[in-house]
């Protein structure tokens, strides 16, 4: 396959879990990487991924038009993997998905870049019940609109070390006495590794044959919630009671806990979560995927003991299971 040559591509959002990874993958292509965030101290620690002056982290805002000019002077191509998880102040879901990815792809477009990637999800969708992922589709037509050779990345829900998704249910079973089945937990997802997310990303800013092209990124195996549940407490070695949950009461539930972001804490759950919870979270048949990039997925299996070993009691020093 043939291959842009390395330069500077610039990635917005690239000091967060799978920014962190991204950026290591661009890096170990040749490319020179600005990390384009509104805390670039965060992402110092990424200098170290390459070579000394091959990544550099600069202070942006989305919101502002020259803050993001700013940040792709001189680039080559961009990555936009700008995202909230959850509304807080001005940071909404239509100001940091949609019109952030807008004012990125219009000055992209205005550079004429070679290359831009628009990091989505699974289940974006004009029409889906969630203010996640009306927004999140909405965000992959503004940007298509500007610059229809734009390349749209998908993931299921992602996990790898320091990921907000089994070490929040591994933090929960080492408290709680029972782990909540929302909505039954029969709802399913497709669990993707970090490192596959980033290698899937960095391959498509740099093939040529990827313009214009939407993958989506799911694991070898579909899961459903209760799966992955008993998975954490299979890694965690932990034996807890798994409680169904009706969706009337987690959306309640979901609805007083994000009253904390009023006050600046992340919360732990929120309702507009709990409605994305009622779609399945699963790569359509389809639709390309980590093959069309060349990537063989990683299964969460091997990976999740890797990281979960700290939740046990003991630690390391847990008795191990045959």
């Amino acid at each position: 396959m043939s291959e842009f040559a390395p330069g500077l591509v610039t990635v917005f959002g690239g000091s967060g879990f799978v920014g962190g990874q991204v950026v290591r993958a661009l890096a170990r292509k040749g490319w020179r990487v600005r990390i384009a965030c509104r805390r670039p101290d965060r992402a110092w620690k990424l200098q170290t991924s390459g070579a000394v002056g091959q990544i550099q982290a600069v202070r942006c805002d989305a919101t502002r038009d020259e803050d993001v000019a700013n940040a792709l002077t001189g680039a080559d191509a961009a990555v936009n993997l700008i995202g909230i998880l959850y509304e807080s102040g001005s940071r909404t879901f239509n100001a940091m998905h949609v019109e952030a990815s807008r004012r990125i792809a219009e000055a992209v477009a205005a550079r004429g870049l070679d290359r831009l990637v628009q990091v989505s999800a699974i289940g974006a969708n004009p029409e889906g019940d969630s203010d996640y992922a009306r927004t999140k589709a909405a965000a992959e037509m503004a940007v298509r609109e500007v610059k229809p050779d734009a390349v749209v990345v998908r993931p299921s829900v992602v996990f790898g070390a320091g990921d907000d998704f089994l070490n929040k249910f591994a933090k929960m079973a080492q408290l709680a006495p029972a782990l909540p089945l929302i909505g039954g937990g029969q709802t399913k997802f497709q669990p993707v590794y970090v490192g596959d997310v980033a290698e899937a990303i960095a391959r498509a800013v740099t093939l040529p044959e990827a313009s214009g092209r939407t993958f989506e990124l799911g694991g070898p195996a579909v899961m459903t919630f209760e799966d992955i549940l008993k998975l954490v407490l299979r890694e965690t070695l932990r034996t807890r009671g798994l409680v169904p949950l009706p969706w009337f009461a987690a959306k309640a539930i979901g609805g007083l806990a994000q009253l904390t972001a009023l006050v600046g804490i992340k919360p732990v759950l929120t309702r507009d979560q709990v409605i994305s919870l009622q779609t399945d979270n699963v790569a359509s048949p389809e639709a390309e995927g980590l093959a069309a990039l060349g990537i063989e997925p990683t299964g969460v299996e091997a990976v999740a003991e890797s990281y979960l070993w700290r939740y046990r009691r003991g630690g390391q020093f847990a008795e191990q299971t045959a």
